[in-house]
């Protein structure tokens, strides 16, 4: 399993990859914006959640249960179909780091289930395991080795130091902005905190508080970016920044997720740049000069919101952009298959969430007791000089039995026609076996004697971890003396009993050492030497790669391509020879590096397959295209018919996404039946992934929408505008709504009723384009009622839709009012509100003798800077004026001081 931590590494580093490519240019920036933030909890969920087993890549690792006659493979064989099935399984993350089998433990535990099996050390060892409480999962696991522990272990206590002082430093910022929000100067504006700064600080928010010093700023750009910090405020962008700063929190070592932090901050960015043209008392280019005016040397704290930012280039480009078009949705889909692709291939299979519960009902007799492994009935059959004996358990709780062959000659003496006794010694004990043989068939019982001197000779070498059972496993596989010291000899000191088993099981004898060590693989681990072994790698297939030119690899990836069947055949394929002929033909990769050419095998992408695609016309394909091509299923036939339907010659990346969605001829031709004939590749794509159907069409031309474009009828599915959505506008006077503006009602949910409320409220006949407007505001007769409470009737929908956008409330108006302002015409709040000037502000100002200060008077001394504070701060230095525009006056010449 791939570690949770870099499972949720690899899932944000795809998901900042597709956004990157897909997203990142287009300018629906709140969808981007959910996008973002579900992205990155889904990089933590997902890999919690196990998927179905039938649509898991990876096989499951509990078991079939198994019948006690149920013949089994060897454990050799068994070790390397397992070895080879998890590569093939993992071949889409990474190769060569997730490829090595567990298989050590597996080795212990099936060897434990043929241990009454008992052979020499020079007879070759076949034995089957059928015990369903030994066999307790497909997927081998590997004991580490003692360095590899000490890594692990080290990395696990790094990554922890890194949490800590990522988390840390998250709080200490956290702090330092509430300390700075709670304890410097600053003014109440509705639900604002604006904090009054010093010095050359960027302006920026955190939480409802903005920190700004009004004394760099002139009016109009102070005014901009007040407005630009209240949006942030308004639309909660500090809870994507916490939540971006908590996932670098734990996933600091990964530059993927700074990349990440970073396009979740510029789109925020964006979304506001975006929020704030929408004013229409803002330019566009009076906007974009303040964002260049706006330039401080000190950076702001990372999880604050900052109005200047190092993107300036990228927020202007953006501004002037032509907004995305809606047909392009079919993008945003694209993520559901790609996240259910990566979660089948690397999430546990469903049937892995029993494997703790088959652990624990097993618990009690996961290990051989004696009764279970040292006792039982036997069966056997002689053919010539060999016995094949079957073992079975007595127990009816612990039912198992396995099979081995032995020598003749191996037995002190074979009773026959009457019951006797013989056995069976090695090191590690004895069998004593109590029955007879009738001819060639004989049967009884047998029980085993563990030497207790061969423990002790394992324990003086480090071997002491030894349970029930394991007595049995060293017996079956004639475990001595002498293979212990001689693979200390070879440098294999310190192994686990795991080790030891899995080694002696599969014959790693000195030979074999050897061998590696002249083939230039002088430092192989024990679990090494043991897959290499199971997988059959020998001296001939080395020298077979190296003739292929493949001299350099490591033994991963020697290991790797064993498992996935890759020969000098294969390569030969890869290279564009005629396997028949043995002449070159046109090369397609020359030096293909060896990952590549394990993941072209693992998808079956060989001579055959390309050699079809450039009978089809598809020469010199990439080797990404080609893979992809061979994943979603483009064959030779499909591009055949494609060409029929009048496609030809279409790129392979548009191949790839016609079959990914499934546009087959036959769709192609049923839309051309109905008059859309000669769509582009592109365009197809986004009707079949929307379900645009010739069905649908019809429904469409029947109500009176005819001759609409391939793009229209994209959107028009995309968001649900059907002709029945149409049909309830119809009662309201609003008839034949073109196709483009039906779109724009149904995407912001403009409904007959919502229309209906506004006419009802004295609004008649407000155009589509207006409806559209005050929707995607938020702006409902409700709204506009609420300002009658204090005194505003039949309030302009421009003045509402206002109104709307600035946050301007009854509840502002009336603090106002019980101020003394009143009879103040509404438009006039837009300026004092977009200044945040509050009755406090004024109420400053009477407290220190200037009384009946006007609204307009309110708002210059707010944009100038001038604070009560001020005023009284120049009287004690001997300057006083009845008149506030002195103040500003004074200000403008001398500044602060």
């Amino acid at each position: 399993m791939i570690p949770y931590v870099l499972h949720v590494a690899l899932l944000i580093s795809v998901c900042l990859l597709f956004y990157k490519l897909l997203l990142q240019k287009e300018t629906f920036y709140r969808l981007n914006r959910m996008v973002l933030v579900f992205c990155l909890a889904l990089s933590f969920t997902l890999p919690l959640i196990p998927v179905p087993q039938q649509w898991a890549f990876r096989e499951s690792p509990v078991a079939a249960d198994v019948t006690p006659t149920q013949p089994l493979v060897s454990f050799e064989q068994n070790v390397a179909g397992q070895k080879q099935a998890a590569i093939k399984a993992t071949i889409a993350s990474n190769i060569s780091a997730s490829v090595k089998a567990n298989i050590k433990a597996d080795a212990a535990s099936s060897l434990k289930a043929a241990s009454p099996a008992v052979v020499k050390a020079n007879t070759p060892l076949t034995t089957n395991v059928t015990s369903p409480s030994i066999i307790k999962n497909t997927t081998p696991t590997v004991s580490p080795t003692p360095l590899l522990q000490r890594v692990v272990k080290w990395m696990f206590y790094l990554y922890w130091i890194g949490v800590a002082a990522f988390g840390l430093n998250l709080l200490l910022q956290i702090i330092v902005l509430l300390f700075q929000a709670y304890t410097r100067p600053y003014i109440r504006d509705g639900r604002f905190r604006i904090i009054e700064l010093s010095g050359d600080k960027a302006p920026c928010s955190f939480g409802n508080n903005i920190f700004i010093n009004p004394e760099k700023y002139d009016w109009d750009t102070y005014s901009q970016i007040l407005l630009h910090e209240k949006i942030h405020i308004q639309q909660g962008h500090s809870f994507d920044i916490l939540i971006a700063e908590l996932v670098l929190v734990l996933q600091w070592f990964n530059p993927f997720a700074w990349l990440y932090r970073s396009e979740v901050e510029n789109n925020l960015e964006f979304l506001t740049d975006d929020a704030v043209l929408e004013h229409k008392e803002v330019e566009r280019a009076s906007y974009q000069l303040s964002l260049l005016k706006v330039s401080a040397p000190h950076l702001s704290l990372g999880i604050t919101t900052n109005y200047n930012q190092s993107l300036l280039k990228r927020r202007i480009v953006m501004m002037n952009a032509k907004k995305s078009n809606i047909h392009i949705m079919w993008k945003y889909f694209f993520l559901v298959p790609l996240l259910g692709i990566l979660a089948c291939a690397l999430n546990d299979p469903a049937a892995y969430s029993q494997v703790t519960k088959a652990k624990a009902h097993s618990s009690n007799h996961g290990h051989w007791s004696n009764h279970e492994g040292t006792e039982g009935s036997w069966f056997a059959t002689i053919k010539t000089d060999r016995i094949r004996i079957e073992f079975r358990s007595d127990s009816d709780e612990h039912n198992w039995s396995s099979s081995s062959d032995f020598k003749v000659s191996e037995f002190s003496s074979l009773p026959r026609n009457q019951k006797g006794d013989f056995t069976l010694t090695r090191e590690a004990g004895t069998i004593l076996f109590n029955g007879k043989f009738d001819g060639n068939q004989g049967y009884g019982h047998y029980k085993f004697t563990a030497d207790p001197k061969f423990k002790a000779f394992l324990a003086q070498h480090g071997i002491t971890d030894l349970e029930d059972g394991d007595d049995f496993a060293f017996f079956v596989i004639n475990i001595n003396k002498d293979y212990v010291v001689m693979l200390e000899n070879s440098g294999y000191k310190n192994l686990s009993k795991n080790d030891l088993i899995s080694m002696g099981a599969l014959k790693v004898d000195e030979a074999y050492i050897h061998f590696w060590r002249e083939n230039g693989y002088p430092n192989l681990t024990a679990n090494e030497l043991v897959s290499g072994k199971a997988l059959g790698i020998t001296p001939e297939y080395i020298s077979e790669i190296r003739k292929a030119g493949y001299n350099h690899l490591s033994f991963d990836q020697l290991e790797s391509f064993k498992a996935t069947g890759v020969n000098a055949k294969f390569i030969s394929g890869l290279r564009g020879t005629n396997t028949k002929t043995g002449k070159p033909g046109k090369v397609v990769s020359d030096n293909m590096p060896a990952e590549d050419v394990v993941s072209v095998k693992a998808l079956n992408v060989d001579a055959n397959y390309i050699n079809s695609l450039q009978k089809a016309g598809y020469s010199d394909i990439p080797l990404n295209e080609l893979t992809s091509m061979k994943a979603v299923g483009v064959t030779p036939e499909y591009i055949q018919g494609l060409s029929l339907a009048g496609y030809k010659n279409i790129p392979p990346n548009d191949l790839v996404s016609m079959k990914s969605v499934g546009v087959t001829p036959a769709y192609i031709k049923s839309l051309a039946a109905i008059g859309y004939k000669n769509i582009p590749a592109e365009e197809l794509v986004s009707m079949k992934a929307v379900g645009v159907s010739p069905e649908f069409v019809a429904h469409l031309k029947s109500s009176g929408y005819g001759n609409i474009s391939a793009n229209d009828l994209v959107s028009m599915k995309s968001v649900g505008a059907s002709p029945d959505f149409a049909k309830g506008f119809a009662n309201l006077g609003y008839k034949n709504i073109p196709a483009n503006e039906l779109v724009s009602m149904k995407a912001v949910g403009v409904t007959p009723e919502f229309a209906e409320s506004f006419r009802a409220a004295g609004y008649k006949n407000i155009p589509l384009n207006d409806l559209v407007s005050l929707k995607s505001l938020g702006v409902t007769p409700d709204f506009a009622k609420s300002y009658e409470s204090v005194g505003y009737k039949n309030i302009p929908l421009n003045e509402l839709t206002s109104l709307k956008a600035l946050g301007i409330t009854p509840e502002y108006i009336k603090s106002f009012q019980d101020a003394g302002y009143k009879d103040t015409p509404i438009n006039e709040f837009s300026g004092v509100k977009s200044m945040g000037v509050t009755p406090e502000f004024i109420d400053g100002f009477k407290k220190i003798g200037y009384n009946n200060i006007s609204l307009n008077e309110a708002t210059s001394l707010k944009a100038m800077g001038i604070t009560p504070d001020y005023v009284s701060k120049m009287r004690d230095k001997g300057f006083k004026s009845n008149d506030l525009n002195k103040y500003i006056e004074l200000k403008n010449a001398f500044g602060e001081e």
